[in-house]
């Protein structure tokens, strides 16, 4: 079975993974990027090349998502987790996962405002670019030379396509805030929900204490300068990798969004009359419900 970790795109998934591989797939609790990859993410073009799907066709992945999880899930009682950008929903009538094969997910969501400079260094994209692909509501991933297409949605209508698994029990919502400011409270209850979906295991203190100290940004940011990290980014005018662990916690979108793009997510409302300063335009209600408006 299947737990997923699924996100928007540049909303802290590699923290979450990076955490949980330190943990579950070292001896030592310390972070490696080995590990990291070991968790790897779904939809794969591998995933399909095993089952004979002709990976040259879109559709037919789509078509075959179910079938690529029955084949991964075949070996009974194994758990394994999986990253995806994917949106829990139908694309072209096809289901992108279902609970056959869904044990759980946890998802991490992060402030829309700190997401869209992280995603515009990520994807080379402009600021404008950035928002635009955010806000679009009928967005997909394009596929790389490994990755398959995904249909992500907008940045809420992922949040919400995920969230309707909480009515089986198999959702755990995190915030990549709360993630930075508390991450050993976070893990433990990431870790109650893991056991409360039938992965049973002792924890050991010592060992997260590791993981903890081994995953902190800085640290991760030191390893990224030392070794390759595969998961980044090709600068098309250099040719390189773009530095991955860019900013991280000290991304903040009032520093990086000049006042003509916070006037594009944002109506800038005076807070003398007493009203927030600022609300979102296309996702104000979402924000409102995780705290950040």
């Amino acid at each position: 079975m299947i737990i997923w970790l699924a996100s928007y795109p540049k909303s802290g998934n590699t923290l979450l993974r990076s955490i949980l591989s330190s943990y579950f797939l070292s001896n030592d609790g310390e972070f490696k990027f080995e590990n990291l990859y070991q968790i790897s993410q779904f939809p794969l073009l591998k995933h399909f090349t095993s089952i004979n799907v002709d990976i040259n066709e879109d559709k037919a992945i789509f078509k075959n998502s179910i079938n690529a999880q029955n084949f991964i899930n075949k070996e009974k009682g194994k758990v394994r987790f999986f990253k995806t950008h994917s949106s829990f929903s139908k694309i072209n009538n096809y289901n992108f996962t279902d609970l056959q094969n869904t044990l759980g997910v946890i998802y991490i969501v992060r402030d829309p405002r700190n997401v869209v400079n992280s995603l515009a260094h990520h994807y080379n994209f402009s600021i404008d670019e950035a928002i635009d692909t955010m806000i679009d509501k009928k967005k997909f991933m394009s596929r790389t030379d490994k990755n398959a297409e995904v249909f992500a949605g907008s940045w809420n209508f992922n949040y919400y396509s995920w969230k309707n698994l909480d009515q089986h029990k198999k959702y755990f919502l995190i915030k990549y805030e709360d993630l930075i400011t508390n991450k050993k409270s976070i893990i433990l209850k990431v870790f109650k929900f893991l056991n409360s979906l039938g992965m049973k295991f002792d924890i050991d203190m010592i060992k997260l204490n590791k993981v903890i100290k081994s995953t902190e940004f800085e640290e991760m940011k030191t390893l990224e300068q030392k070794e390759t990290f595969t998961e980044a980014m090709i600068d098309e005018k250099t040719g390189r990798r773009k530095i991955f662990f860019n900013l991280g916690p000290n991304n903040d979108w009032r520093v990086n969004l000049d006042k003509k793009n916070k006037a594009k997510i944002f109506w800038l409302i005076d807070p003398i009359d007493g009203t927030k300063e600022y609300i979102a335009k296309v996702f104000c209600k979402e924000m409102e419900e995780l705290g950040y408006l």
